[in-house]
């Protein structure tokens, strides 16, 4: 067993490294620009409206946003030092023309122009000799030279590291770069500069040029292209964040950690996944064992028809019937005390006058209709499982066996056929794991709880990157760590399984 144990703990960094890529890679495919954000009409619908950008310096803000999330680097792999000269003019061709070729009358769509300059702009980092090298070419058009000017100084730009505690080399990194940013910007010539004026900018670029040359490696040799194709990109950035257990801030607040974000909810989440998950496992179990043991009978007959209604109701219809007419101007049964219809918990004001006791009864009596919107759904389809495994597990000699020891019938049932039945139901429920944090983003919106579900729904309308990525790698992990508990439960379930 131990072997077995040691062999999927061994597994599991690999098979996590496998998730968060594929999952990496959809995310920075998905369509849309990351830095647009969702807004609601006055008529109630979700529009999503994009920052005004561009692929230089006018917008300091977008830059250092794209630059902080590895946004201007390709995803996987990065060919961009390879690109040749001829490219370069051809683009910046296309930049100044806003056309695709001579050929062509029609201009770009500004979607499309805007997206190539921010590309190219991305780009220029790793062409800058190019850019010089049309620069000094006195054939170039002045509007062609222009852009390149613009570019060069986008390439040239550095990111700063942020923080309150910098080694003196960060500090020092900081410095250099906001000297040279300095100095680059004033290196742009007005578009109405003067052929002298422009002459003696470029003299001073590449002077600029040639003296931070090895410092910046702006010319890499072939080994430093090699080290750039694999680990100059956003998935290895991001992967050395993550090794050093860094997942990153909020994208509207980076005063914020998205772990300080997560365990704010992560206690709503779990407690309307794992208490209707347990409850599940019981209660399927009983109307499975009813079920099976009234085979084609009016209580198989019942209970399967009432089960099959309960799957097909979906719960954005069971959450707000529940609301208006369980709970709305309704008490418990037997009591005087109205059921809640909103938040976790009484207000502050109230919850932290209680005694503990008192929160107790205040949770549970807030979490009543939510948890059975949440689980109603899982102990109809939990429940048909159940009876289709009792079934079969009926028809096994051991049970005949047992019938003709002359076994009481309740201990045959809960004891020989429920306890091998369950072997079923485990891996059904311990595969359910990897949603805990996802919480039942309906539930939560409709009842008022601020769980981790509506948290991470608005991560992904707002595209951040940080929240959705740590949901990715938690869930992967629960799940992984749900299917190692099934296998240690099969084995304390039935003597016959070994993990040897």
């Amino acid at each position: 067993m131990w072997i077995y144990l040691l062999r999927r703990l061994l597994l599991l960094p690999l098979t996590l490294f496998c998730i968060i890529l594929v999952n990496f890679v959809i995310i920075n495919l998905a369509p849309g620009d990351p830095t647009s954000y969702s807004e609601t009409t006055a008529e109630g619908n979700a529009t999503r409206r994009a920052d005004r950008s561009t692929a230089f310096n006018s917008d300091e803000r977008y830059l250092h946003f794209r630059e902080f999330y590895g946004l201007t680097l390709p995803i996987l792999f990065n060919t961009w030092p390879s690109l040749s000269l001829d490219d370069v003019k051809t683009t910046l061709w296309k930049l100044a023309n806003k056309k695709e070729s001579p050929q062509v009358n029609q201009e770009i769509s500004p979607k499309d122009y805007n997206q190539l300059r921010i590309l190219f702009g991305d780009q220029s980092r790793f062409i800058m000799p190019h850019l010089l090298q049309i620069i000094e070419d006195p054939n170039t058009p002045k509007s062609i030279q222009q852009l390149a000017f613009h570019f060069f100084v986008r390439g040239g730009t550095r990111s700063a590291y942020l923080g309150s505690k910098l080694s003196p080399e960060e500090k020092a990194w900081n410095r250099k770069i906001t000297q040279d940013d300095l100095e680059l910007r004033s290196f742009v010539p007005p578009f109405n500069a003067t052929p002298e004026v422009i002459d003696q900018n470029v003299k001073e670029l590449s002077y600029w040029y040639t003296k931070n040359q090895s410092y910046y490696h702006f010319e890499p040799d072939f080994s430093e292209k090699i080290s750039i194709f694999f680990f100059e990109t956003r998935f290895i950035k991001y992967m050395n964040r993550v090794i050093h257990l860094d997942f990153g801030s909020m994208r509207n607040d980076s005063s914020r950690s998205v772990i300080s974000e997560v365990a704010k909810r992560i206690k709503y989440s779990l407690t309307l996944s794992l208490l209707p998950m347990i409850v599940v496992f019981m209660l399927c179990q009983l109307f499975g064992l009813l079920m099976a043991y009234y085979q084609n009978r009016w209580p198989d007959y019942s209970l399967n028809l009432f089960f099959l209604i309960l799957y097909a109701i979906p719960v954005f219809v069971v959450a707000p019937f529940l609301i208006q007419n369980i709970a709305l101007y309704h008490h418990f049964p037997f009591t005087d005390i109205p059921i809640p219809i909103y938040g976790f918990t009484n207000p502050d004001r109230i919850y932290n006058q209680e005694t503990s006791f008192e929160r107790l009864l205040d949770i549970l009596q807030h979490i009543a209709l939510p948890i059975v919107a949440v689980m109603y759904g899982s102990l109809a389809s939990q429940a048909r499982l159940s009876r289709t495994v009792i079934l079969e597990v009926l028809r096994q000699d051991y049970v005949r066996t047992a019938k003709a020891k002359g076994l009481p019938p309740s201990t045959i049932m809960f004891k020989h056929i429920g306890r091998n039945a369950s072997i079923t139901l485990i891996t059904s429920l311990a595969s359910s794991l990897g949603v805990i944090l996802g919480g039942s983003l309906i539930v939560e919106t409709l009842f008022g709880i601020n769980g981790f579900g509506k948290f991470f729904y608005d991560a992904v309308l707002n595209r951040d990157y940080n929240v959705i990525m740590f949901s990715a790698l938690v869930g992967s992990f629960l799940t992984l760590m749900g299917y190692l508990i099934a296998d240690l439960a099969y084995m304390w379930l039935d003597p016959r399984i070994t993990l040897d």
